[in-house]
């Protein structure tokens, strides 16, 4: 396997990250790095698609390293931020995180808080009924994680006796519960990641990069069990019957993938290409 993790991260505290996964009715917003658009002679005005005049508003959970996170200045920092920043640039927008906790997310997107979702939301049926979704941004898949002494070796491995720990709200909740019923959840998978390293529960289901790089990061216990359990699609999620803004993100992924901006922004954080399938 190529090795994917890229060096240089600001190492995320625990105690940090429990003060995040505290954060957790969904009431709470945090904005991050400001930033705005060179774009000013684009020939298209996208003004009238977003909610703000001259903002396009994204949000994502903060709590998903390397992906948001919040890096030791307090800002809000990581490849989805960046994705969403050169978005709205593309846009010719001011790009703005929000961050809001993961389990409320796409009711937070229904309320009008925000344009859109840039948060590594994997494309679901069940999803498609409640929001629309863009061209996939990049691709990942669900894993099984354990302590480096545990006896599981995979999914297969996993049956009723095992405690599993996953983020809430996330398609890892809604898979594993085919598995088991010993389910425990936190706002955070970076949360679910050190707990099990710490001694408690049996495994953790999360996104493949994102156990990788937090077991890397923070010097955890753990290693990766068995196959990849699927992949998954990562798109941005805006608002239902919204077709002039879906276009819009469309055409603004595929500029950023034509000029490099995407492959720049990949490097930051992984030695492989994420956005290709």
């Amino acid at each position: 396997m190529k090795k994917i993790l890229k060096r240089g991260f600001v190492p995320i505290t625990l105690a940090a990250t429990v003060v995040l996964a505290g954060c957790g009715d969904g009431d709470e917003e945090v904005t991050g790095e400001e930033g705005g658009s060179d774009n000013g002679d684009a020939g298209e005005s996208y003004d009238d698609l977003t909610l703000e005049d001259g903002k396009f508003v994204f949000a994502l959970s903060g709590e998903y390293r390397p992906f948001s996170y919040i890096d030791e200045n307090g800002d809000l920092v990581g490849f989805d931020v960046d994705i969403g920043m050169a978005i709205a640039e593309e846009m010719g927008l001011e790009g703005e995180p929000y961050q809001i906790s993961w389990n409320s997310i796409i009711l937070g997107l229904q309320d009008n808080r925000y344009d859109a979702i840039i948060g590594s939301m994997g494309i679901t049926e069940e999803r498609q009924e409640n929001v629309d979704f863009s061209d996939p941004y990049y691709y990942s898949g669900a894993q099984v994680y354990t302590r480096s002494d545990s006896d599981i070796q995979g999914l297969e491995d996993i049956d009723e006796n095992t405690e599993v720990a996953v983020a809430e709200g996330t398609t890892y909740h809604t898979m594993i519960q085919d598995y088991t019923t010993d389910i425990v959840t936190y706002d955070s998978d970076v949360v679910a990641l050190q707990t099990l390293s710490q001694g408690r529960h049996d495994a953790v289901v999360t996104d493949r990069l994102v156990g990788l790089i937090n077991i890397e990061d923070q010097g955890l216990d753990l290693e990766l069990r068995g196959d990849l359990i699927d992949e998954e699609q990562m798109a941005v999620a805006i608002r239902q019957d919204e077709e002039d803004l879906l276009d819009a993100i469309n055409e603004a992924l595929e500029a950023i993938h034509e000029s490099g901006k995407y492959e720049e922004i990949n490097q930051r954080y992984f030695d492989e290409n994420i956005g290709e399938n």
